[in-house]
């Protein structure tokens, strides 16, 4: 396809920004309905700027329909190796703020630390950009909030990058969520539930992602902008195990197994036990003393809702047996099996869950919100960082999930919306 004049490229993207906030507020209808000067084609492709292009990062490029126009990383080896893959004529970056004010960018991926979410999220949302995040969604509750009223203030379509409330069949358990969640629905398990993540239900936490503590310090690549990969969190001496793919043993960037692969898991199950619009109101924990800096390894963590549901993260997975779900009148394990009798027939009278957008691009065409969105994504993520919380200090906590704050725990409070390293702020 012909590339358009820049005039055209302007002209599209401003009428997105200038009729997304008042679309939102009635019945939608698609751009390419409306007709006239500067509407998006069917057929014309979605334009994409991604920030950070590591190995995460590159798997962001082939989305069907779309294309990417800019890249931006602080590592000079990322872009080099990125370049190869993508179409003459992309524009590189090493300053993010600069790559989301160009007019020709439709939505902006983040595939950064979780460290720069929060961030990124609220300034790309702010330049009136539609949002693809990396999972976890935010490294803490407040800039969770913050996204949240950011893409909401500025008409904006957001997406967490986790595929598992509503497609493929999400890791060992053998099935896609739609049939859990109508066999939830259906109340044909019972009520309260208890949901079980461990080794046996499908579920590896992946505790090789630890730190090390008394890291020596070494010098900084040449390639790499160690400043700004740091941002927002406080300055510590660089280390090759403290950047890139380890990072996730750092508490300052992300929280391990939990944080890394936490909203995979967890946020299927605040889809089908029906919580999107709230939190668990305590969490427990049995785990080893965490380390100030490096992320260890904890046994298991345990979730309760105020009607009683609960999550429990098995990280030893003693029981080998254990059920995915369980409640009052029955079981379900991976493989979709169940101790209650002709399972599928009983549940074949019952209505499917509610139809979800699931394609991205005719959400942002559309301006209608995507399945994963800034509001459940929120709320999944909270989860992980409630956690996070707990384990950091080393005690239980409990939570207000109205104003999503700790209870009688100023400590944990203060993890909330913790102080970032000057000048970065959200």
């Amino acid at each position: 396809m012909k590339p358009k004049e820049p005039q055209q490229a302007n002209s599209r993207r401003d009428f997105i920004k200038k009729t997304a906030v008042g679309l939102a507020a009635f019945t939608i209808v698609p751009r390419y309905v409306l007709g006239g000067q500067g509407f998006i084609a069917p057929s014309d492709k979605l334009t994409k700027a991604v920030i950070g292009v590591g190995g995460m990062g590159r798997n962001h490029f082939p989305y069907e329909g779309t294309q990417v126009v800019a890249i931006c990383d602080v590592d000079k080896r990322h872009i080099a190796k990125s370049l190869p893959m993508l179409d003459k004529g992309v524009k590189t970056f090493s300053d993010y703020r600069e790559m989301i004010q160009l007019p020709e960018v439709d939505i902006v991926h983040i595939a950064t630390p979780p460290h720069w979410h929060g961030i990124m999220a609220v300034d790309a949302a702010n330049a009136g950009k539609d949002i693809w995040c990396e999972k976890p969604m935010t490294h803490t509750i407040g800039e969770g909030k913050k996204v949240m009223e950011a893409v909401q203030a500025n008409g904006r379509i957001f997406r967490l990058n986790t595929w598992f409330r509503f497609k493929d069949t999400f890791y060992g358990l053998g099935t896609t969520v739609k049939p859990v969640k109508k066999l939830v629905d259906s109340g044909l398990l019972g009520w309260p539930l208890k949901v079980t993540v461990s080794r046996h239900t499908g579920y590896d936490w992946k505790f090789f992602w630890v730190g090390k503590d008394n890291l020596p310090p070494e010098p900084v690549p040449a390639e790499l902008d160690y400043n700004s990969w740091l941002g927002p969190a406080p300055y510590k001496p660089y280390s090759t195990h403290r950047v890139h793919q380890t990072f996730r043993g750092y508490w300052d960037y992300d929280g391990g197994g939990l944080s890394d692969m936490g909203q995979h898991y967890l946020d299927p199950i605040q889809y089908f036990l029906g919580k999107d619009d709230t939190n668990p109101i305590s969490v427990e924990i049995d785990a080893p003393q965490q380390h100030t800096d490096a992320v260890g390894i904890w046994r298991r963590i345990t979730y309760t809702y105020a009607d009683g549901c609960q999550i429990i993260l098995d990280g030893e997975a003693k029981d080998a047996n254990v059920p995915y779900i369980e409640g009052p009148k029955g079981k379900l394990y991976p493989g979709f099996k169940s101790d209650i009798p002709d399972l599928e027939r009983k549940l074949a009278a019952f209505p499917d869950p509610a139809p979800q957008l699931t394609d991205f691009s005719e959400a942002v065409r559309t301006r209608q919100q995507f399945a994963l969105n800034e509001q459940n994504g929120h709320r999944s993520c909270n989860i992980i960082n409630i956690g996070l919380a707990a384990l950091r200090l080393g005690r239980n906590l409990k939570f207000d999930p109205v104003k999503q704050e700790f209870i009688d725990d100023e400590g944990a409070n203060r993890l909330i919306n913790p102080v970032m390293r000057a000048p970065f702020t959200i």
